[in-house]
């Protein structure tokens, strides 16, 4: 081997170590995370604390019943708004603006992705402000499940657009030509053939608007209140899990409970990855068979 070969081999060797190095750490990282939380939250864990609902107090008694149903009924009803409209927003950016040769819809087009981008990253507290602002005061909605579903909903939207967008982007174009040159209509192609296709990345940004909604605290700490009781209506206040350990955590001397509130929801956000990667393969499946 020459010197210059011999080079090579070891600056690929050094870049893949970093690679396996930055890898591990990475993991590292989360197992110590998950870990310690689960090594401090499991352990407080009992029938009374999955079946009573927080009583308050600073010494934080009570369990998480009631959290659990919120965060449950919050996690619906922000992802039936969110999912819908960002499908279908992905779908008209890439199927219909995409494909137009229109300046003005191309322009609409550019606008439209800088928006999307623009909200990506605006921070959560502001959706917040502007869900407090909107359903809380001025459509008078008041502290409830729906001024905080349709703000979370605002706040995931960016998320599942351009995750819709670039599942349907994924798309081999001659999955389209060949739809069509069946005699299949364009919407016959997009709702037969490019969504059954673009399924798995369409749960990919599901998935991420679930986790973003089961950890964020910010934008209901300004539109859901902070109630302990289990809600009765979609205009009822409440408490997901993750204002629950913020509150815990600021305002009790209840960390253990805080510990392991957490602990319930790195569970719950392992299972809801596993059951809707599950779903996604089934759909998948079926989608390439028919």
């Amino acid at each position: 081997m020459t010197a210059g070969g011999a080079r090579r081999t070891a600056w690929q060797n050094c870049v893949f170590a970093l690679f396996w190095l930055s890898g591990i750490t990475a993991m590292a990282v989360m197992l110590a995370v998950v870990g310690y939380v689960m090594v401090k939250g499991i352990p407080e864990f009992s029938i009374d604390f999955f079946t009573t609902s927080p009583r308050g107090g600073l010494s934080g008694e009570g369990g998480i019943a009631s959290t659990i149903v919120t965060t449950a009924y919050l996690v619906v009803m922000t992802m039936a708004i969110a999912a819908p409209l960002g499908t279908a927003a992905g779908i008209y950016l890439v199927e219909y603006a995409g494909n137009s040769r229109n300046r003005v819809a191309t322009a609409f087009l550019k606008l439209s992705r800088f928006g999307i981008e623009t909200l990506a990253g605006v921070p959560s507290i502001i959706f917040g402000l502007f869900g407090y602002a909107l359903f809380v005061t001025a459509m008078h909605f008041g502290f409830s499940l729906l001024s905080a579903a349709l703000a979370g909903a605002c706040l995931v939207l960016p998320v599942v657009v351009r995750t819709a967008e670039e599942a349907f982007k994924s798309v081999p174009d001659a999955y389209r030509e060949a739809s069509l040159s069946l005699g299949a209509t364009r919407w016959e192609t997009i709702w037969k053939v490019v969504l059954p296709s673009a399924t798995p990345g369409l749960t990919t940004g599901i998935i991420l608007g679930v986790g973003r909604i089961l950890s964020e605290t910010a934008v209901f700490y300004v539109t859901l209140g902070g109630s302990c009781r289990t809600p009765t209506s979609i205009f009822s206040s409440g408490r997901t899990m993750a204002l629950h350990v913020y509150y815990l955590a600021m305002e009790t001397r209840a960390f253990d409970k805080a510990m392991a509130t957490g602990a319930v929801l790195v569970i719950l956000i392992i299972f809801v990855n596993l059951a809707i990667n599950a779903v996604s393969k089934r759909l998948s499946a079926g989608g390439n068979r028919s």
